[in-house]
């Protein structure tokens, strides 16, 4: 909140780690959890860590859990991508909720523009953890656009979904599947 950033005479921003800087810290935290870890599977951890250490950390313990019961306990690449596709964590590093967040946009907003707080409600998800959370990572990457209007997907998550971009409608015109009733 802004009274909590105020109250520190330094403000930094973070950018999002680089997947090669991330396969290191993923290499490091496998040395200290002693998992045996080929690069290939730290570099596939570290791609679909949305940019984030903790969020690798937490992906590297739950392929060391399924590469001890499924791989003999050695993360490859192909035993982490198996074990972060139970997550359904794609190779774009999207989870089950951005997928929703995304296929919502398109399918029953026709695109965009919608307002954070129909969006949140027709996913069921706290508005401010999407703003908080998810929207970040889809902005950054490419998959969204927040205009004065509203969340708007763009090409490249049309293009991802192998779907259509539908003409967009002007605002406060009623989506075409509504019959005009006046």
């Amino acid at each position: 909140s802004a009274p909590l950033r105020t109250r520190f005479s330094l403000s930094m921003r973070l950018d999002y780690y680089a997947p090669e800087d991330l396969q290191q810290i993923v290499q490091r935290s496998a040395d200290i959890l002693q998992v045996k870890i080929e690069p290939e599977g730290a570099y596939e951890i570290a791609r679909r860590s949305r940019g984030t250490p903790r969020i690798a950390n937490n992906l590297l313990r739950w392929t060391r859990d399924y590469a001890q019961v499924k791989a003999k306990g050695v993360v490859t690449q192909e035993t982490a991508s198996k074990a972060l596709s139970m997550l359904d964590i794609d190779d774009c590093g999207l989870d089950e909720m951005d997928k929703r967040i995304l296929e919502t946009i398109m399918e029953r907003f026709h695109g965009g523009p919608v307002g954070l707080n129909s969006l949140s409600v027709a996913i069921g998800e706290e508005a401010d953890t999407i703003e908080d959370v998810y929207e970040p990572y889809l902005i950054q990457e490419g998959y969204m656009m927040r205009t004065a209007q509203g969340r708007i997907a763009t090409e490249k998550a049309w293009s991802m979904f192998g779907l259509t971009p539908r003409g967009r409608r002007k605002r406060g015109a009623p989506p075409s599947d509504i019959p005009d009733l006046l």
